[in-house]
């Protein structure tokens, strides 16, 4: 595994997010194509640091269905993570989760947290 903490930053933050322990998180995790399921272990390593093989496409479907993300959205952190793979530029993971957020705001919503933003940030230049 590299310096890079793209995949474990996203898997802890929403399994966090979600208030789901290892064992609930594995419980939940499980390929709905193979029925592959989480390794509790696996979970505990990745989020402690320790070596951990990159996962496999059952195991990135099963992280997918048990923490309720999109399965690209974890392809690419994964990539980035365990490949080098920077797909998404200079943006971070939380940047992607913020642009992923506001695609569900109705229009009038967006418009709110766009003024909300502007009042602590200049407006991006076009």
């Amino acid at each position: 595994m590299t310096d890079r903490t793209h995949f474990v930053d996203l898997v802890r933050s929403r399994r966090e997010q979600l208030h789901l322990s290892y064992l609930s998180l594995a419980a939940a995790a499980v390929d709905p194509e193979t029925g592959e399921s989480m390794s509790t272990g696996w979970l505990h390593r990745l989020e402690t640091g320790k070596p951990v093989n990159a996962p496999s496409f059952a195991v990135l479907r099963a992280l997918a269905a048990g923490l309720n993300l999109p399965l690209a959205r974890l392809q690419q952190a994964a990539g980035a993570q365990f490949f080098g793979m920077e797909t998404g530029g200079r943006y971070s993971v939380e940047a992607l989760q913020l642009a992923e957020r506001l695609g569900n705001l109705t229009d009038k919503q967006r418009d709110a947290v766009i003024a909300l933003l502007d009042a602590f940030l200049p407006p991006a230049s076009k």
